[in-house]
């Protein structure tokens, strides 16, 4: 069970924070946001809702991980943006430290997983110099099927399978849109088995398709049970009584939070190291939904940053301590971190050292997370807690439906598209234009009105 304690969000606890007859307001009007999301659901917009009743879809990547099992020691995902981070948030959580290291017996047949989510020709280099392609799957992860980085990832990675002389079909799978777009036809050309991306799912709400439960799945990760979680969570989001709802609970506070308060930084620390991931999956999910210029000409949307308890005490809290006041930070803490490790008592005349003795690592996290939400109330910081039982498949589950419902709701709230991301496709044609790609001649003309490199104001070469 999930719960929030958002106590050091309103006004009573800190300064500037949200007023009572505020949370009535937003009490009052989130029959209407639930509405307007629910709404965008029966429209096919919102269909990352709809997941965790999509057995078939589910099965899809059950069926091609049992088929896999015992075939490949590593599987190599070629994605970006949400193809790269759901995957690499499930295998931080739900993996144990050191996974990659094991033996092909440890692991039980299943495979290593690495994620290329860059192009960066240093870090494709050593991968791919690595793999004993014989025993590598490549997993293509692209909607549309023209993501410049992906596709250029996937034309390398064909090359040297095929120059190998292996069977293209045994050794990659698409994970793609299931009608539409370059891969699904390419697909039926090589023979590749490919999987499917609903239509209604952009890709930082994919991670309960294919997307990510393939590679959760060839792992060994309970894929059932994530989205057993998940539907949890969404049955527990169905009520438009905000008290009641996790995720309206949370995409009304950091909305209230940066429009009337002026936090305009929502920080996700979590106090576990398995969702250390996690945590860049939100800055994603967040951002790309919400960070948009509406019809009216306003820019709107709060600015994620991702964090780490205990390390980044060290770092960023001295920030979110005496910095700005322009920072809601959200705490996950996790009751049972399924391992723990007694501090031995030693060295008790030394004062620094005595006091340690007897107790555990796990009570020591939580005591510090405890402290630093209480230390920034007491400094007039907004901070609210999450609160987790463990970090297995099921609570994952419904911690990422939580927070894709909480960005669904927040559109709504901020009167934004949540489901689109026209802000980065100028780049993209940009990109396209540069590259010569057919249709991209107008961005071609725009690129070649842009300002010229003014030597007053460029140094070096």
């Amino acid at each position: 069970m999930i719960s929030i304690d958002f106590t050091n969000m309103m006004a009573s606890a800190v300064d500037n924070g949200v007023t009572d007859e505020e949370w009535e307001e937003a009490y009052g009007a989130f029959a209407t946001v639930h509405k307007g999301v629910e709404t965008l659901r029966s429209e096919g917009v919102a269909d990352f809702m709809n997941l965790p009743r999509n057995a078939p879809l589910l099965q899809q990547a059950i069926d091609f991980a049992g088929r896999a099992r015992g075939r490949y020691d590593d599987a190599i995902i070629l994605g970006i943006g949400g193809s790269a981070l759901g995957p690499i948030a499930l295998k931080t959580a739900l993996c144990r430290s050191g996974w990659n290291e094991l033996s092909s017996d440890a692991r039980s047949g299943h495979p290593r997983l690495h994620v290329l989510d860059n192009i960066d020709p240093v870090t494709i280099t050593a991968v791919l110099d690595r793999l004993a392609l014989e025993r590598t799957l490549f997993i293509v992860t692209s909607k549309s099927g023209g993501t410049a980085e992906t596709m250029s990832q996937f034309l390398i990675a064909h090359e040297r399978v095929a120059n190998a002389g292996l069977k293209i079909a045994d050794h990659f799978v698409f994970v793609t849109d299931p009608t539409t777009g370059a891969l699904r036809p390419l697909a039926g050309e090589l023979g590749v088995p490919a999987l499917d991306i609903p239509p209604g799912v952009g890709g930082r709400y994919s991670v309960l398709t294919p997307v990510g439960t393939l590679p959760a799945a060839l792992l060994g990760i309970n894929v059932a049970d994530l989205l057993v979680g998940a539907g949890e969570m969404l049955d527990r989001c169905a009520t438009t009584d905000l008290s009641q709802n996790p995720a309206g609970i949370i995409g009304s506070l950091f909305y209230m939070s940066d429009v009337r308060h002026g936090r305009v930084v929502d920080v996700l620390m979590p106090y576990a190291d398995p969702l250390r991931d996690f945590a860049a999956w939100f800055v994603q999910l967040w951002a790309e939904s919400l960070g948009k210029h509406r019809d009216d000409g306003k820019s709107v949307g709060s600015t994620p940053l991702p964090a780490l308890g205990a390390t980044d005490q060290h770092s960023q809290v001295q920030s979110f301590m005496e910095g700005p006041a322009n920072k809601v930070i959200a705490f996950i803490a996790v009751k049972d971190h399924g391992s723990d490790i007694v501090i031995p008592s030693a060295f008790e005349h030394v004062t620094e050292l005595g006091y340690l003795g007897g107790h555990t690592l796990g009570e020591l996290l939580d005591i510090e997370q405890r402290a630093t939400a209480g230390a920034l109330a007491k400094r007039g910081r907004s901070n609210l807690t999450i609160r987790m039982e463990k970090v297995d498949a099921r609570g994952v589950g419904a911690l990422m439906m939580m927070f894709e419902l909480a960005t669904a709701y927040a559109g709504q709230m901020y009167g934004v598209n949540a489901f689109n991301q026209p802000g980065v496709e100028l780049g993209k044609q940009f990109a396209y234009a540069l590259l010569g790609r057919p249709g991209a001649e107008a961005a071609k003309a725009q690129w070649d009105a842009l300002p010229k490199p003014d030597p007053r104001w460029s140094q070096g070469d």
